[in-house]
This record gives structure tokens, C-alpha cells and sequence, in this order.
């Protein structure tokens, strides 16, 4: 199943979001208009918030409709704030295949256009009026800021673990993935039992998500990617695909080589092609794999209704997205 068809369900939902983001860049203030809807304007896959109304759909879902589509919208925003920040702390020129805003107006604007996107989807979390979700956003926002300054310190570290690895990828990626399904699920009233299978399988599809995204970075094209191959470890950042090369290839090693001198192009390109020329990819999607069948695996606690279904093909589509 492709996203259009996996989303069906959720469709008008996802178009309410969409309108609400076009309305956080109506401001009285014209430079920052045109820096909101410019980074809202590109909305990528719109997973989380998908995950926030698939979560939602197994309880008192048309009761609580419009409260969890403000929070789908609060979580979409946050995600784009966390791009945002990245682009400025990675100094990036490209994302989604379109210049960033650091590019465009430099690294002072992009960090403090972030923090205004923070602003905006705390205000959206507070107008569900739910302490709980409050509560989670706002911890949420903390785990994430962990992951990232964990990764700015320890770029171009060897001395890390494969456990530092998948510690940094849960407070990085899987904290926001948790956070959609949670509060999706809490906002239309679920047994606790639920809210916690839901959050289960947010996790597991959020690690096997990034594992997914940090193979691309090594097998994609830029084209596809949207941003120069290798990007990560042109930043220092060891993922998954690097941890084997290091573990494989432990005399004559580019991921090394690199770390020591904190840079080298020829250094990314040889990684490369030992990625692609090795059993390291399939390794790597093989561990995605195991994660995303926990994901599903989660979900035989909820009803066989149409929104489990969804959920399970969202799990499916990670393991064959190519960008």
C-alpha cells in the first residue's frame, strides 16, 4: 500500500491539518509570515500526525475530533521546529529537496524560527485543555533536545556503543513517534492498557524508522534524498551502517580515518561504497525489520478494525520507502 491509500481513513483529518498549519503564518509581521510558511509549506509524509488519528480511531474518536486534530497539527509543527533547528546546527543547504531556512536567511533566523514553531505547538498542545498531553509534549520536547545535544557532543566520537546508538535514536526519533500515538489515544479517552500498546508500537516503528533513514543516507541518491549522500557522517554522526563498517573493517577504515580528522570527502565516498558493496545494508535492514514486526506485533491487543490495518501497512511502508 502506498501513503494516499494507507492514509484514506484519515484523509479530511490530515487536510484540516494542513489548513491549520497555513494559518500559524498569518501574523502581522511580514518577514515572519514568509519564514513560517515557508518552513510549513513542504510537510513531508505527515506520519505523526497520521499516527495521532489512527491512535484515536479505536476509542471515542468523533467525540474528541476537532481537540485531537489540534494536537495532530501541534505535533506536525514540532517536527518541522526540530528540522529547522537541525538544518541551523548542521549548517544544512538542502532539505526535502528545497534550500533551508538557514540557507535563505541564515543561522540566527533558523533558531529563533524554531523556537517560535516550539511556541506555536506548545499553544496548540495547551488548547486540548489535557494536563497529561501537556505534560508529555513538553517532555517529549525535552528527550528530543537530550538526543540532539547528546549527538552534538559526541560527533566524530569512536568511543561510542552501538546501545549509545539506539539510546540517542529512541529521545531523537522514537519520543515523537510515541508522542503521536499517545496522545492520539489519551484525547479519545482509552483504556491505559491501550494508550501503553499504542506507545509500544510507536517506539519499535519509531527505531526502525531511523534505521531505515540512516541506510538511505548511505544508499540513496541526492535526488531522492533530498540532501547530499552521506550527510550524516559528513557531521560526525555514527548510525547504524557506520557502527558495522567500523566493526567489519577495523584496520584499513574510512569511518575512522574520518573521526580522527574530523572531515574528508574521499573518506565518506569509501564508505559508501563499502555500504553498498557489502552485506552491511541488508544487516541493516534486517534489524529495521525485527523492530517494525514488534511495532505490528503490538497491535494484536487492539480490535481488527480498519485503523490497525493502517497501522500495520504504516510499518510496511517504512521498510520500503526510498527517501
Amino acid at each position: 500500500m502506498e501513503l494516499i491509500d494507507i492514509y484514506a481513513p484519515v484523509k479530511s483529518e490530515l487536510v484540516k491539518v494542513e489548513e491549520k498549519l497555513q494559518s500559524i503564518g498569518k501574523v502581522d509581521f511580514p518577514h515572519l509570515a514568509e519564514l513560517v510558511s515557508y518552513s510549513l509549506t513542504s510537510t513531508g509524509k505527515m506520519i505523526r500526525p497520521a499516527l495521532t488519528f489512527l491512535s484515536g480511531k479505536f476509542f471515542k474518536y468523533e467525540k474528541n475530533r476537532e481537540v485531537i486534530i489540534g494536537m495532530a497539527s501541534a505535533i506536525e509543527v514540532m517536527h518541522i521546529a526540530t528540522l529547522v533547528h537541525d538544518d541551523a546546527i548542521d549548517h544544512s543547504d538542502t532539505r526535502r529537496g528545497r534550500t533551508t531556512v538557514y540557507k535563505l536567511w541564515g543561522e540566527e533566523q533558523a533558531v529563533l524560527l524554531g523556537d517560535y514553531l516550539f511556541a506555536k505547538a506548545g499553544q496548540l498542545t495547551a488548547d486540548t485543555g489535557n494536563l497529561r498531553v501537556v505534560r508529555k509534549f513538553s517532555s517529549t520536547l525535552e528527550t528530543i533536545s537530550h538526543g540532539e545535544i547528546n549527538q552534538a557532543y559526541n560527533s566524530f566520537n569512536l568511543n561510542q556503543s552501538l546501545d549509545d546508538y539506539y539510546a540517542r535514536i529512541a529521545r531523537k526519533t522514537a519520543a515523537l513517534f510515541s508522542l503521536s500515538t499517545e496522545s492520539g489515544s489519551v484525547l479519545s479517552e482509552a483504556p491505559e492498557k491501550s494508550v501503553k500498546t499504542l506507545m509500544d508500537y510507536a517506539y519499535n516503528l519509531g527505531i526502525g524508522f531511523q534505521i531505515v533513514d540512516d541506510i538511505l543516507d548511505f544508499t540513496g541518491t541526492e535526488e531522492q534524498l533530498g540532501k547530499p549522500v552521506g550527510s550524516d557522517l559528513r557531521q560526525g554522526t555514527l548510525t547504524l551502517p557506520s557502527f558495522m563498517i567500523l566493526e567489519k573493517y577495523p584496520e584499513d577504515n574510512p569511518v575512522k580515518k574520518l573521526c580522527k580528522n574530523r572531515g574528508g570527502q574521499d573518506e565518506i565516498n569509501r564508505a559508501v561504497v563499502i555500504i553498498k558493496n557489502s552485506t552491511i545494508v541488508k544487516e541493516c535492514y534486517d534489524t529495521a525489520q525485527e523492530y517494525c514486526d514488534k511495532a505490528k506485533a503490538a497491535l494484536r491487543f487492539l480490535p481488527e478494525i480498519e485503523s490497525r490495518t493502517c497501522l500495520e501497512a504504516i510499518a510496511d511502508f517504512v521498510m520500503k520507502r526510498n527517501k
